[in-house]
């Protein structure tokens, strides 16, 4: 008797046939050839058949072998178990008595069954029950730990997420010991039913950021997850904006210390990054770094990478727009100087940038996508090469080169890559304007810029605190970093409970609330 496979694919119960539920099994995925059905008879006349089945390679076959098969095939001699096999409860015996793995659930329908088998369980049904168990021995390939390649410090832990789900858990309860470190599971895509872990610390998360997190989740029906890409765009603010409303990092640190500040990690099996919301402005100027140098050294880096944001943003803008419009800004040797280098050169200041901009813009893309071995020596041979043929050819002032040089060398400063993807956007509309207008069109660019900025929110936070709105108390860790021991509060723009982190003996009110 043959099911179509849509007759019994979702709720339907299993049969007591071991037989024709076997036969769904099949048929439903097809027949692949990486089922593994086993079928085994035990007791003294072989009166109880069993099925095993599994697919191959998300299975760990040898632990399979030892810890289900032997149970089943060898350890079963004993003459209480022949009176308990004639009997109603085989299944509680062979559950209870008879396998040795922790990792067991019972299984009553098609649709769960399908779930388990194609997660990497092992399916042991029984002829004559309509039910059976999952056993879960996971056993696929998976990278091992190793240091990440996006986020590169000097001092600080090495180890870095891969794309399983269960290490990347692991690696941030090693870093947060605490039993209010609370973990919470989803399954999200109709095809891909990826595995999605929530994580935040209980009695600090900001409620409100989780249920709004929660409920957005809950609203994504899409077919696949590959990536946690997919999530961090389903999930996003509805605006449109250029800049990263959600924080992504491939450092178990910087996970543990967002949340420490009340931040809510998503974990997503088969990447090795982890999401982080809400994510606010100067989060993506601050490295982990910063908290293992000394205070002093870890403020100057910070002024440093702010004025390389400037630098990566209006550079190109302000030669622009100060060599078309406003000569009378430079001093008159400079003038003199840019001047005789620009006589040759056919173009506008503003087409002579745009061009070496976007030659600059493919190299670095043709840099990342190149194999290994060839990507280095094509940016930095390239620009060096094109850089230095343009002026040759009197195509291009030296200083145009120079300037180019350092916008580009000032957008790698910052440690986050996908905020220096919203500046490279950036970079042209300001060119346009300083080309159009000189300096009054980037001044109104840059207006432009900041409301646009103080408008936006992620998860209900504004994205400028602590400084629009302002927070005098958070203003101890944003451009500058205080000392340790004055690190005292969390920050007051996502906490609203638990503020106080340690106490401290400088600060009489910082008694930890109960």
């Amino acid at each position: 008797m043959h099911h179509s496979s849509q007759h019994f694919d979702q709720h339907m119960n299993l049969h007591t046939s071991l037989k024709q539920n076997i036969q769904n099994i099949k048929e439903t995925l097809g027949d692949s050839s990486d089922i593994v059905i086993r079928n085994i008879k035990i007791g003294e006349n072989e009166c109880v058949e069993i099925g095993v089945v599994y697919i191959k390679g998300l299975v760990d076959t040898e632990a399979a072998q030892n810890f289900i098969m032997e149970s089943l095939m060898l350890d079963i001699k004993g003459t209480t178990l022949e009176s308990l096999l004639s009997s109603k409860c085989i299944l509680e015996t062979i559950k209870n008595s008879i396998l040795t793995v922790t990792d067991i659930k019972d299984v009553q329908d098609f649709e769960m069954l399908f779930d388990k088998i194609l997660s990497g369980y092992i399916i042991i049904l029984v002829n004559g029950f309509a039910q059976g168990f999952t056993v879960g021995l996971p056993g696929y390939e998976k990278r091992n730990v190793s240091e990440p390649s996006s986020e590169g410090v000097v001092r600080g832990p090495r180890e870095g997420f891969t794309e399983s789900l269960h290490t990347n858990i692991t690696l941030i309860r090693r870093k947060i010991k605490h039993p209010h470190l609370w973990l919470e599971s989803k399954k999200i895509g109709r095809m891909t039913k990826t595995d999605i872990a929530i994580m935040y610390i209980h009695g600090i998360v900001n409620e409100d950021i989780l249920k709004e997190l929660k409920s957005r989740l809950d609203k994504i029906d899409v077919d696949s997850i590959l990536e946690g890409g997919y999530i961090e765009e389903l999930i996003q603010d509805e605006t449109y904006t250029p800049f990263p409303t959600v924080y992504h990092t491939e450092r178990p640190d910087v996970v543990a210390a967002a949340l420490l500040e009340g931040r809510v990690a998503i974990i997503i099996d088969g990447t090795p990054f982890v999401l982080v919301v809400p994510a606010l402005f100067s989060q993506f100027y601050q490295s982990a770094e910063d908290y293992y140098q000394r205070a002093d050294f870890a403020t100057c880096m910070r002024f440093l990478r702010i004025l390389s944001f400037f630098i990566a943003l209006l550079a190109p803008s302000l030669y622009i727009a100060i060599t078309t419009y406003h000569q009378e800004m430079l001093p008159t040797p400079l003038l003199y100087s840019l001047a005789a280098q620009r006589e040759g050169v056919p173009f506008p200041a503003f087409i002579e940038a745009l061009s070496m901009e976007i030659t600059l813009e493919i190299l670095r893309e043709a840099g990342i996508r190149m194999p290994t071995a060839v990507g280095s020596a094509v940016s930095i041979v390239g620009a060096l090469v094109v850089g230095q043929a343009a002026v040759e050819a009197g195509l291009v002032a030296p200083a145009m080169v120079i300037v180019v040089s350092i916008t580009a060398i000032a957008s790698f400063a910052f440690s986050s890559f996908h905020m220096a993807i919203s500046i490279r956007m950036l970079r042209f509309v300001f060119m346009l304007l300083a080309a159009s207008l000189g300096l009054f069109g980037i001044t109104v660019g840059i207006i432009a810029l900041v409301l646009h900025l103080c408008r936006l929110q992620s998860f209900g936070v504004p994205y400028m605190s602590p400084f629009a709105p302002l927070l005098l108390s958070d203003q101890k860790d944003t451009l500058i970093r205080v000392p340790q021991n004055m690190l005292v509060s969390r920050p007051q723009s996502i906490v609203h409970k638990n503020k106080i982190r340690k106490q401290s003996p400088d600060y009489p009110d910082s008694k930890q609330p109960e």
